[in-house]
């Protein structure tokens, strides 16, 4: 069989960093998702230089500052030049995002992420915000320039990356989450007709992870996941094949 584990938010913070890195490096990650609107994204960067990784260009609207001027995005911004955070695209009763202003943020983050990579993102998707607006600008920007576009699921279910169907495994927002016990799930349940992608957000913890984030102790157990030998053993008593979006 074969599956995708991903890793999200490279760049968030330096400790989210850290974990990410000890994942790819001593674990069993291969993609990694970049943020490269954010202060330690050149740090995440420079912690993987040596190694082979997928790199996705994981867009970020919700946490941080923007690339753009915020006066030219006011929808999803706030008074300080902030994004909004995720928070008010969840409460939110209807898309409050305007399609020309993300558009133009969407993009600047493109941009950034080929200057700091050197490389167009090998997939092209988003962070953690439910909005049509968003998801149908990333497809815009993803079809301008030719990019392997990774859409949303939120409820788990399926999507198409090119022409495969990929099913999502995405458990760290359950009570009582256990990755690994996730990955075996994942292992032992394949579907058939399409691949499964186990999504991560592996790190560890600093003052504004926990400032910004309602996802914390997840993330370290994830990280303990990833480099287990149990994690390793499981996927090569499987035979099974790690795949990266190239292979899509």
């Amino acid at each position: 069989m074969s599956i995708l584990i991903r890793a999200d938010d490279l760049g968030y913070s330096e400790a989210v960093n850290y974990g990410i890195a000890k994942s790819v490096i001593d674990g069993i990650v291969n993609n990694v998702g970049v943020m490269v609107n954010m202060p330690a994204s050149e740090h995440g960067l420079a912690l993987l230089k040596n190694e082979t990784v997928c790199y996705g260009c994981h867009t970020n609207i919700c946490v941080g500052k923007p690339l753009t001027d915020p006066k030219l995005i006011p929808s999803i911004t706030t008074a300080d030049g902030s994004f909004k955070p995720s928070k008010e695209y969840r409460q939110a009763k209807e898309d409050f995002v305007v399609l020309e202003e993300v558009l133009l943020e969407i993009e600047a983050q493109y941009h950034k992420f080929v200057e700091l990579t050197g490389q167009q993102p090998q997939y092209f998707e988003g962070h953690a915000v439910e909005s049509p607006n968003v998801v149908k600008g990333l497809q815009m920007i993803a079809e301008k320039y030719q990019l392997k576009f990774s859409g949303f699921s939120f409820e788990g279910g399926s999507m198409q990356v090119n022409k495969t169907k990929v099913y999502v495994l995405m458990d760290s927002m359950f009570p009582a989450y256990d990755p690994l016990e996730s990955l075996k799930k994942l292992v032992k349940h394949p579907h058939q007709d399409g691949v499964d992608m186990m999504i991560l957000h592996p790190g560890y913890l600093d003052d504004f992870i926990l400032k910004t984030s309602s996802l914390t102790i997840p993330r370290t157990k994830e990280v303990a996941m990833a480099i287990s030998p149990e994690a390793k053993e499981l996927l090569r008593q499987s035979k099974t094949q790690q795949l990266t979006y190239d292979d899509l």
